[in-house]
């Protein structure tokens, strides 16, 4: 036998050996998120006046579109191990920027929609590129777009909105298809993308490999500041594309919009079971870890309890969430040093190979 096929063999009976525990351990998390959101709905039902009426039910929809729509992007991001503050900013930078290509430029609809999201992808990858060439943290960089596309909204709009009238336009952010709200539509198109691409394609299989260890990932030949420069560009027009359908349930283009949307992004985000750390999340769970903070607050709102008690209430779900989500790691990590330990001591590979093979997969 050479030593290639030793190596395949090797590396087979490794996977064979240790089935993949860290996906179960998702599974397990998505699973337990489903049955709160379950257990939640149930008792919003029951004490929550007009809770589970239609039209309370598709407002619910609605309101989660918004941050929904960027909290895929910011879920890539997040597995990569980074962070992205600014959306709440470049919502508003987009609303109040399609304001002015209306009103000011007189462009059509449709062209200053586009205009907006392809400036909202290109602002998003120039805040990408500096993290990733320049090696300064996400969080500092996107602090920085989080003053200065704040203050360029309100300096191209002297701080008041700009109406924006018309039928056709109404529909984007108010607007029905089916019965559907269009923006939860979008948002369900956004979520099937986002879930192939972070599942099914090379590109999210890297995303998953940068954040569980990035200099693994580059020596391996992964292109990381590409793909870091990319994940910031996604997050920018996804912030466009919610920043015009709010412009549009709205009818104007305001910079006083986005205030906290970044907090209810990265919120959904990690209640879904994502990791800060990196390495760990699915869209999925993003998806369930939305609508639950969704219903969790409506249902707030619909028992008359105080805007700062609610606030008070999603400060400690986030809190749980990280907790829960800290222990199943460390469980998780128990588990696999022990089946290591029973694959060294059956034979099946060395305690070099072994400890290689860990130093891959969770970095020095």
């Amino acid at each position: 036998m050479n030593m290639t096929t030793e190596t395949t063999t090797t590396s087979d009976a490794v996977r064979a050996a240790a089935p993949p525990s860290r996906l179960l351990r998702l599974d397990a998390e998505i699973k337990g998120l489903l049955v709160a959101l379950i257990v939640l709905c149930a008792l919003a039902t029951l004490f929550a006046p007009n809770f589970a009426t239609t039209g309370n039910l598709l407002d619910v929809l609605r309101q989660v579109a918004f941050t929904g729509i960027i909290a895929y992007g910011m879920t890539l991001v997040i597995i990569a191990g980074e962070i992205d503050v600014s959306v709440g900013s470049a919502l508003a930078f987009s609303s109040a920027l399609f304001g002015i290509l209306t009103a000011s430029f007189h462009l059509s609809l449709l062209s200053a929609a586009l205009g907006v999201i392809v400036l909202g992808v290109a602002i998003g990858a120039g805040a990408g590129a500096i993290r990733a060439y320049f090696n300064i943290p996400s969080f500092i960089v996107t602090l920085a777009m989080f003053s200065a596309l704040r203050g360029a909204a309100m300096l191209m709009t002297d701080a008041i909105p700009i109406p924006i009238l018309g039928e056709s336009f109404e529909v984007w952010g108010s607007g029905a298809v089916l019965g559907v709200p269009v923006p939860a539509l979008v948002m369900l198109v956004t979520f099937v993308v986002f879930t192939v691409v972070a599942s099914r394609t090379t590109f999210g299989r890297s995303v998953y490999a940068i954040g569980g260890n990035a200099e693994a990932a580059h020596l391996s030949g992964i292109p990381v500041r590409r793909i870091r420069t990319v994940l910031f560009a996604l997050t920018g027009g996804l912030a466009a594309i919610s920043g015009v359908l709010m412009t549009s349930r709205l009818g104007s283009g305001n910079p006083n919009i986005g205030y906290g949307v970044e907090f209810a992004v990265i919120t959904s985000v990690i209640v879904g079971g994502a990791s800060l750390s990196g390495g760990k999340g699915s869209m999925l769970g993003t998806l369930l870890g939305g609508l639950f903070i969704a219903v969790l607050n409506n249902a707030m709102v619909l028992l008359g309890i105080n805007s700062y008690a609610q606030d008070v209430a999603n400060g400690i779900v986030v809190l749980l969430a990280v907790l829960v989500s800290s222990r199943s790691a460390g469980w998780g990590n128990a588990q696999d040093n022990a089946k290591k330990r029973v694959t060294i001591s059956a034979g099946l590979v060395s305690p070099s190979f072994a400890t290689r093979v860990d130093a891959i997969s969770h970095g020095p």
